[in-house]
């Protein structure tokens, strides 16, 4: 048995004063074999009672002089020899019974247990995972220098929170973490029966071979605003949604949602380019029917609309024609070319029939050469016409939003692909590299692909009643999409952001949807969803705010190690949460060859001749 090296003379709460026998302070102790860590500030110590070991961590030391306190020069004895008695105080952390680490209540030190160092085999057993189950091992014990193994199911199966300042290593440690995961045994079933997906603000993750994972199992979306770049594949169903849109588009709630929502359901039942070009130019000749009730500006704008399209007709230019030379309420057009009645007395004639059907053709076909995001604003153009001309809605109300939806189809349209079905659009692992975006994409892409996958996978578990496979996303500097506040959008984007992400985080696990978040200002990411967290990577941090922000936000962090958080090194990291009995202080393993494109630059390096 290791020899005791103090007792304990006073307990309150969990904390326990210990009277060392010895002034000694060795930094480690040789025993059996091994190098024991010595009863400093961070180290394990083991507490005797009976046949039960509870297992504790110093939180603090200082020194009791045994004399007196006299301030003279002939009596003082005060820090002399034999005068002075080493204190140090423990935080319980758990128990050693029947050889096992275990998390409990029960036991309590009193006063006179002894207090020895906690030996090589208690310390396996408070690193260890329960027998047979799986880990990897990102790491090693800081004071010990133990490899460390971390359970795979109860860390990847869990919201994981990774923050640090910048050069702290959280980059390192994230492709770590995921990296060890795909080397394991498990590599080719994993990316069969699960799907990642990496956002990644600043392309560090976009290297051959990062994360171990080869071109056949990975794809890497580089999305580029400046230039031709991929698109990412979204859905139809989903883009088109009234609620989506109407935050793509910022539509204000009294008069443009409500519009939107009635045009959507109008443009669902449109099934082909014919029923389009029938639908539209029906609502021409609607117009030129209520010639005399209706706004003369609503046949101009549809044949400008139609012009837009790319409809090339003479029929279109013998309307405009008309219009010009028409003073009474009757509308009478004239084919400008041969100076044939077109329509009149409230209808077409045979020869305008048949000028009017070759127009809906040229509609039609100038229809099926839009893109998807072209053709729904054409229809909204259109539509805007039928709900203005005949004095329903104001139209000054209606017309900012078409501004707005100008510019979001010229964002969208270049850098996504809209699809009917996901199948085949994904790899096992997905990255999505916005280094190259402008900001507008960088706060649309991943709130898309969020809420895209998200339900995409939640149907899928609905539809089966099991988790039958998983999806993960992984989102680096996580504070640019995911603080409370943003004042770059609006109200309604912003509440709709958070609200999508809190859903994920508080619903997603029974889906069997999980995220993982990386960021150096945890301070700046909504409470709630940092509450929701299981499990924590965290790095040094400084930024008083961040500080306050895990002292309140993760409940496994005691107050000792949680002073240890600004004093870390780099690649040293705290690991707390569901999956870990007791928090731990890793060195994380730096890869040398794959890794992220965040190394520090060496100035000198590069400023030599």
């Amino acid at each position: 048995m290791i020899e005791p090296l103090g007792v304990i003379v006073g307990v309150d709460g969990d904390i326990a004063t210990v009277g060392m026998y010895q002034m000694s302070n060795n930094a480690d102790f040789l025993w059996d074999g091994d190098i024991l860590i010595g009863p400093k500030v961070g180290a394990y110590m083991t507490i005797l009672q009976n046949d039960i070991k509870i297992i504790a961590t110093v939180v603090s030391e200082k020194i009791m002089d045994q004399q007196n306190t006299v301030k003279s020069k002939e009596f003082d004895n005060r820090y002399s020899d034999n005068s002075i008695n080493r204190i140090i105080l423990l935080k319980t952390q758990g128990v050693i019974e029947n050889g096992s680490f275990t998390l409990t209540s029960k036991y309590v030190p009193m006063v006179g247990n002894e207090v020895t160092i906690t030996t090589t085999r208690d310390l396996n057993s408070i690193y260890s995972i329960t027998d047979n189950e799986p880990t990897i091992c990102i790491g090693e014990s800081v004071r010990e220098g133990k490899k460390i193994n971390l359970p795979i199911n109860s860390l990847f199966a869990s919201h994981i929170g990774i923050f640090g300042n910048t050069g702290s290593g959280k980059s390192n440690t994230l492709h770590k973490l995921y990296l060890e995961l795909f080397r394991s045994e498990y590599h080719k079933s994993i990316l069969a029966k699960s799907k990642f997906f990496v956002i990644d603000f600043n392309g560090e993750y976009t290297q051959p071979n990062q994360f171990g994972v080869g071109t056949t199992e990975k794809k890497i979306f580089h999305i580029n605003t400046r230039q031709p770049s991929d698109k990412i594949p979204v859905t139809k169903k989903y883009l088109f949604d009234a609620d989506i849109l109407s935050i793509l588009f910022d539509a204000k709630p009294a008069t443009q949602i409500p519009f939107l929502r009635n045009a959507l359901r109008t443009y669902k039942a449109i099934n082909s380019s014919k029923d389009f070009a029938r639908l539209e130019c029906g609502l021409l000749e609607s117009l030129f029917r209520d010639f005399n009730v209706i706004e003369v500006r609503s046949i101009e704008d549809w044949i400008q609309n139609s012009l837009n399209m790319g409809i090339k007709s003479h029929f279109l230019s013998s309307i405009l024609n008309s219009l010009g030379s028409t003073y009474y309420d009757k509308l009478q057009i004239f084919d400008k070319s041969t100076n044939e009645l077109i329509f009149d007395d409230r209808q077409f004639t045979h020869y305008g029939q048949e000028r009017f059907d070759q127009l809906k053709e040229s509609m039609a076909s100038a229809y099926d050469k839009l893109s998807e995001l072209r053709k729904l604003k054409a229809f909204l153009e259109f539509q805007k016409i039928f709900v203005t001309a005949w004095k329903n809605t104001n139209v000054d109300f209606i017309n900012p939003l078409f501004k707005r939806i100008e510019s979001s189809v010229n964002s969208l349209e270049p850098i996504i692909n809209i699809v009917y079905s996901l199948n085949g659009c994904f790899k096992g692992l997905n990255i999505i590299s916005l280094v190259d975006a402008n900001q507008d994409v960088k706060r649309l892409i991943p709130m898309i692909v969020s809420k895209m996958v998200y339900d995409e996978q939640k149907l899928k578990v609905t539809k089966e009643n099991k988790v039958a496979s998983t999806c993960h996303l992984i989102i680096d500097e996580a504070h640019n999409i995911l603080s409370s506040y943003n004042g770059k959008s609006s109200d309604s984007w912003q509440d709709y952001r958070l609200s999508v992400f809190e859903e994920i985080i508080k619903e997603g696990r029974k889906f069997g949807f999980f995220l993982t978040l990386c960021s150096q200002r945890p301070a700046d990411i909504s409470p709630t969803i940092m509450s929701q967290l299981h499990n924590f990577f965290i790095h040094r941090l400084v930024n008083e705010n961040d500080l306050r922000m895990l002292q309140n936000t993760v409940p496994t962090l005691d107050i000792s190690t949680y002073r240890l958080v600004s004093s870390l090194g780099k690649g040293e990291a705290i690991i707390t949460g569901n999956a870990i009995k007791s928090p731990l202080l890793l060195k994380i393993y730096k890869e040398r060859s794959i890794r992220p494109r965040s190394d520090d630059v060496i100035l000198t390096d590069l400023w030599q001749l």
